[in-house]
């Protein structure tokens, strides 16, 4: 299934921007929510073909929320990729553990996020 529609699950703003500009500019439309609640609210509204989704934020981190999401059998078959500054081994087996398709080491590298998101689609 090709991947169209993004959500974007980020407390950054600058980050936020800079992930939407990078997938608007290779077509894909993107949403965006800056928490769990926003980001809940997002998904009903419009379901997305994937999700990019931060680890540390105020409230819910994004462990918990992929977690969640994973849980919610309406949206268990949307994959996450975790995109976060957290770099050790360990968080990244801890994101797979909690649902996460792949897992992207902020600052983010284009070629190897879309590589990524094309192995999904």
């Amino acid at each position: 299934m090709p991947i169209h529609k993004v959500l974007i699950v980020d407390d950054s703003k600058t980050e936020l921007m800079f992930l939407t500009n990078l997938l608007q500019q290779n077509g894909m439309s993107v949403r965006t929510a800056e928490g769990a609640e926003e980001a809940f609210k997002r998904l009903a509204e419009d379901k997305p073909d994937l999700i990019l989704m931060d680890v540390v934020m105020p409230g819910q981190n994004g462990f918990q929320l992929t977690r969640a999401i994973n849980r919610t059998p309406e949206y268990t078959a949307i994959p996450i990729i975790m995109c976060t500054s957290k770099n050790l081994e360990t968080d990244r087996v801890w994101g797979m553990r909690q649902g996460a398709r792949d897992y992207i080491t902020k600052p983010v590298n284009a070629i190897e996020l879309f590589a990524k998101i094309k192995a999904l689609g």
